[in-house]
């Protein structure tokens, strides 16, 4: 609880006990009306000074139709009638609701703080042989911190020293620990659990994972959903009307009977009624606890309009490496074509051509030349050029060598009846030496093994239709669809072809919305023009995070069945809060002005209302999604 809500609590209890009191001496003594108005007067001042000071500042600006201004005309109103128990219990059980709403909007923050306290407090800098404690701020790309067991990595970096597990579960909802050694990446955020780490920073405080979820955490509010525009602009209409009416239920039926005080206190009725707050607090806090629950299964949502998004999803788009298949490639065949290059020479003049770059498939021809021996891969290589969509070329030892998919060989004009075709199921990389054709190394990346059953699930959710957008071969592309369930396949595309791709896809698609899955780096583009974009493994993807709607933090597919659980229950709740509170509103809005509620039912009412919509809201928060089995 904070200071704030303490006060205002403190502030409740004080003026429940005047006004107690106040109800006591008027119906014990006989006293003047005049103390009696004074005695509930000065209890009534000390809880509302708030809401009419809002009332004021708001009339001032000409914005004054709001839930203040029907509170303060309903209790002033109920002075005037000489209702004053009424009018004090109006404003005391109205900011008994307001502690309420604001004490279920900070546990729902606190939740998510607490689910992404993943800020680092600070860092071991090695300097000269000495360990120095430092802001995580102060360290530069390059110096190396030492993280001990039981503390969180403070920065992204690379482990040149030490084997460790890491606890990742603050940033992938995944309770297993991840194994660490020298050579691989580790991000800020995750807790080291055993041995002692090294490790050289590679990005800077500003720039590493925890500082870019943080950010997006803290702003994921900003971006409203329908359902809260719907309920910003409901109430800029629905406040104007029920003034006006509650003026028309006070005047038109008293000039008919002349009973003008039972009119105008029938119409003071029905402006406490109207009062918005299970409506203005409830529909946001139930997408604020939908973030927050988001959060907790390892899945960041930048937007509450996203988790809308996501829950009408008909169509989903997914790029192949990374997203599909595990994105970890394996060499799994060497073919030379001529006799002056062994398979030993291939792979080691297409591992330095491919040494710059960080592809996966370079990475894997990489670690598979130095697993068989190649120590220096750098050496020797100039004029790296990279062809987007078709490979690279660079200057090995003296010798032009081309690596690369089909397309490179055509740009060579290297006939395609000298190209083997491999197994049909990896990705073959076609190499060339001084313009002639040397041979083939064959890569494979297998699909992964919770596709076709996630799948299905979704299938069961609702979504209609999956589809595959790769660069990679036809051959290869069906393989993978055909183990994974995919429905359609749209193989050696450029990237901007899948753009294009992707508008004919959202021109079919007039059923829902359609989402593209993707590793967050290449497919960018395509993930900004979906209707929703959703990154997998933002573990070891920059771009991922700043690309897309939404970030699968662990890159299982199993993420997306969650996250389109979670946005259901979410819209469920809110469209069950809109419903009830409108029904109820309107119900007691007919009551109010035919007599047959007075203002105590209609305090009862708005803030009964209230209460129950946000205990509705709240349960999203520890909503548990099923799991994939």
């Amino acid at each position: 609880m904070t200071k704030k809500q303490k006060k205002n609590l403190r502030r409740i209890l004080i003026a429940a006990a005047g006004y107690v009191l106040a109800v006591l001496v008027s119906a014990i003594w006989q006293i003047p009306e005049l103390v009696r108005f004074i005695l509930f007067f000065l209890v009534y001042l000390y809880i509302s000074w708030d809401v009419l000071r809002k009332t004021l500042m708001n009339i001032r600006a000409k914005d004054f139709m709001d839930e203040n201004f029907l509170m303060a005309v309903a209790s002033f109103g109920a002075m005037a009638l000489g209702e004053y128990p009424e009018a004090v219990a109006v404003m005391l059980f109205y900011q008994v609701g307001e502690w309420f709403q604001s004490y279920a909007l900070e546990r729902s923050r606190k939740n998510i703080a607490d689910l992404m306290d993943i800020r680092p407090d600070y860092a071991n800098l090695e300097k000269n042989g000495e360990i120095e404690e430092v802001d995580p701020e102060e360290v530069v790309v390059g110096d190396i911190i030492v993280i001990q067991p039981g503390e969180r990595v403070p920065l992204d970096g690379t482990v040149i020293e030490g084997n460790s597990t890491l606890d990742t579960a603050a940033l992938t909802g995944e309770s297993v620990p991840r194994g660490i050694h020298p050579g691989q990446e580790v991000i800020s955020g995750c807790i080291n659990q055993s041995g002692v780490l090294k490790v050289k920073v590679t990005k800077a405080f500003g720039e590493s994972t925890v500082s870019r979820i943080l950010d997006l955490v803290e702003n994921a509010t900003d971006k409203k959903s329908r359902s809260e525009q719907f309920i910003t602009k409901f109430a800029r209409i629905y406040t104007p009307v029920v003034v006006y009416s509650a003026i028309a239920l006070a005047i038109i039926p008293s000039l008919i009977t002349g009973q003008w005080s039972t009119w105008i206190y029938r119409a003071l009725e029905f402006l406490v009624i109207s009062c918005p707050c299970a409506l203005v607090i409830s529909v946001p806090l139930s997408f604020f606890g939908g973030i927050g629950a988001a959060s907790k299964n390892g899945i960041l949502v930048k937007g509450s309009s996203y988790l809308q998004d996501l829950a009408e999803v008909k169509t989903m788009v997914f790029d192949k490496t990374g997203t599909l298949t595990h994105g970890t490639f394996e060499v799994t065949n060497i073919i030379s074509e001529n006799p002056a290059v062994n398979t030993d020479q291939l792979l080691n003049l297409c591992a330095k051509a491919e040494s710059f770059s960080s592809h996966p498939i370079a990475l894997s021809i990489l670690n598979a030349a130095k697993k068989a021996g190649l120590t220096d891969p750098k050496a020797g290589v100039e004029n790296v050029e990279e062809i987007a969509g078709k490979g690279l070329k660079a200057t090995v030892d003296g010798k032009v060598v081309a690596c690369g998919n089909e397309k490179l060989m055509s740009l060579l004009n290297i006939g395609h009846d000298v190209l083997p075709a491999g197994s049909g199921f990896g990705t073959n990389v076609y190499i060339a030496v001084d313009g002639i054709f040397a041979g083939m190394i064959e890569v494979a990346d297998e699909p992964k093994e919770d596709a076709k059953v996630v799948f299905d699930l979704l299938r069961k959710e609702g979504v209609e239709r999956f589809i595959m957008l790769t660069g990679d071969s036809e051959t290869v592309a069906r393989a993978v669809a055909s183990k994974a369930g995919i429905d359609e396949v749209h193989a050696k595309l450029l990237p901007e072809q899948k753009v294009d791709e992707l508008e004919k896809i959202l021109e079919s698609s007039k059923n829902g919305k359609t989402a593209y899955i993707g590793d967050g780096i290449n497919d960018a583009p395509v993930l900004t023009r979906a209707d929703i974009g959703i990154a997998m493994g933002g573990l070891g993807s920059d771009a991922a995070i700043e690309a897309a709607d939404i970030v699968l933090m662990d890159d299982q597919l199993s993420g997306l069945y969650k996250a389109d659980q979670i946005s259901k229950k979410t819209l469920s709740i809110a469209y069950q809060n809109i419903v009830f509170a409108i029904g109820i509103k309107v119900l007691m809005l007919v009551l109010g002005a035919l007599g047959i509620v007075n203002m105590w039912g209609a305090v009862f009412a708005d803030v009964g209302v209230s209460v129950l919509c946000i205990l509705n809201s709240i349960r999203i928060i520890r909503y548990a999604p099923k799991t994939v089995r």
